[in-house]
């Protein structure tokens, strides 16, 4: 699987942004996709999962109520919508793949995950 993850950019707090990882190599819709992210000098956060089919879709605590994880089985996507960004939100954001449905307290970590695309920065000014 090879995942191209883009949509990031330069955002005033308050912004939103809608990241996108395109999958290639497979049929990604029943596997579990998650997006991580690595703020400067920092270690690596898992900020949401869409688990495989029919699982439920965990998010950070900092990502609830601002940040929605989907997919469109379609376009073999996943999007990250992130509203009412922070700036401490910013930093590269990865998605990342593995194969078949996580369990919830897998989906979260990152050493669960076989696949990764490149990263897509965030910058969100104050």
């Amino acid at each position: 699987v090879q995942l191209q993850a883009s949509g990031g950019g330069l955002v005033q707090a308050g912004g939103s942004l809608r990241l996108s990882c395109a999958a290639s190599g497979r049929t990604i819709s029943t596997d579990t996709v998650a997006w991580f992210r690595r703020a400067l000098g920092e270690e690596r956060e898992f900020v949401a999962a869409v688990r495989g089919a029919g699982g439920s879709s965990p998010y950070a605590n900092f990502a609830k109520g601002r940040f929605t994880i989907s997919r469109d089985n379609a376009k073999n996507m996943v999007y990250l919508q992130m509203n009412n960004l922070k700036p401490e939100d910013t930093g590269a954001y990865y998605c990342a793949a593995q194969f078949g449905r996580l369990i919830t307290s897998s989906a979260t970590v990152a050493s669960s995950y076989d696949f990764w695309g490149q990263g897509t920065l965030v910058t969100v000014s104050s």
